[in-house]
């Protein structure tokens, strides 16, 4: 049992768990709250697109066999109780390699497989413009390939759930269909696609966009172009990274009016995040800087972003601090909603029946500070 605030509703609540399963919330009364007060409670954190932390990078080859476990300990830290590591463009054979080892670590591991909703691969069916492509290497970028997919998802062992897809190229729209039928999930991301493909991708079942208004080109046509055309279909969820530092508040407060419910939090998070400010080789952008505010950028060129070092908290924290949304919608941008465009059974929120995937949290000022984290019912972080 758990005496706490529920985040949403303000009042205070005793969470009582069962074999992993959140069994009744039951009122108390102001009395039993005690003097140092009682710490929020929310459902577990989701993130939908995360390529490493804390030093540990999903796609660096060979990938130790535990690191996986070793992040995702870590991630509990961070509130987040399931998440999409992220396998990024690259040659066939160092994808298949990449997701046979998030299997391998599956097997083995049981909070890895508990931890691990599925596996999100960004590419390489995506763009290949300067600009769409983003930091993503061209020379592994290529047209869908379902029989290359199907390899890839075998060596995954099933566990590739979302596919990040340029509609772009010839084909695609049956591509986008046999992976909707399989039960994946295809989001838009990368592109460089008109109104027209973009429609026949959501058509062939298209339903989510990879951190939209990112991977794109610096100079669009006002319009029509594929960041309108994606906000403007109702059948597709928008995925964004509020950093502070991708998206400018404008652009966060028109995605959150346009799509409502439909509006995501993802983190895109490399694995400098969580480490201290100052200049990192990497093998992907090279020499980059990690700026004291959590800003990553090229050494060379500071206009020049090399990823997101910020985690989803720290998107809570931009929306709620910069008034954009109320402090309950946020989280349920980071928790909640991923876990209804992903069909999780912690879809259902902080409620009777819901696995008990819980955070504790106090705030402290503006920042977010994390007491608690419990998986399936066990508390697995305690703040030191």
């Amino acid at each position: 049992m758990i005496r706490a605030i529920h985040y949403a509703t303000g009042e205070p609540v005793t969470i009582s768990m069962d074999q992993g399963i959140i069994t009744n919330l039951a009122p108390i009364s102001e009395t039993e709250i005690g003097d140092a007060g009682l710490p929020l409670a929310a459902s577990g954190l989701v993130d939908l697109q995360i390529n490493g932390f804390a030093g540990l990078d999903f796609n660096r080859l060979p990938m130790p066999d535990t690191l996986l476990g070793d992040a995702i300990r870590k991630l509990w830290s961070q509130g987040v109780t399931a998440c999409y590591p992220t396998v990024i463009t690259n040659g066939a054979e160092e994808i298949r390699a990449l997701l046979a080892s998030i299997a391998r670590a599956c097997d083995e591991d049981p909070v890895v497989e508990q931890g691990i909703a599925g596996i999100h691969l960004e590419g390489p069916f995506i763009s290949p413009q300067d600009g769409a492509r983003g930091a993503h290497g061209l020379e592994y970028v290529r047209a869908p390939d379902w029989e290359l997919f199907c390899g890839w998802q075998a060596a995954s062992g099933g566990r590739i759930k979302i596919v990040t897809v340029s509609p772009e190229w010839p084909g695609s729209a049956s591509f986008i269909r046999q992976c909707t039928d399989s039960g994946v999930t295809v989001s838009i991301g990368h592109t460089s696609a008109t109104s027209e493909q973009i429609q026949e991708a959501v058509d062939a079942g298209a339903r989510m966009s990879t951190h939209l208004g990112n991977g794109a080109h610096l100079m669009l046509p006002r319009h029509p172009n594929y960041i309108w055309e994606q906000l403007a279909q109702d059948r597709l969820s928008s995925c964004v990274i509020a950093d502070g530092f991708h998206l400018p508040d404008q652009v966060l407060k028109v995605v959150l009016k346009v799509k409502g419910k439909q509006a995501l939090l993802v983190s895109d998070a490399v694995s400098l995040s969580g480490l201290e400010a100052g200049t990192y080789t990497t093998h992907i952008g090279g020499q980059v800087v990690l700026t004291p505010q959590g800003r990553l950028h090229l050494a060379e060129n500071e206009n020049i972003l090399a990823g997101s070092a910020q985690m989803l908290l720290a998107g809570i924290e931009h929306l709620t601090g910069r008034g954009l949304t109320a402090f309950d919608e946020a989280w349920d941008m980071a928790s909640i909603r991923p876990a209804t465009a992903m069909n999780l059974p912690s879809a259902v929120g902080l409620q009777a029946g819901a696995p008990a995937d819980l955070v504790l949290f106090r705030m402290v000022g503006s920042r977010i500070q994390v007491e608690r984290t419990y998986k399936k019912g066990e508390r697995v972080y305690t703040k030191p």
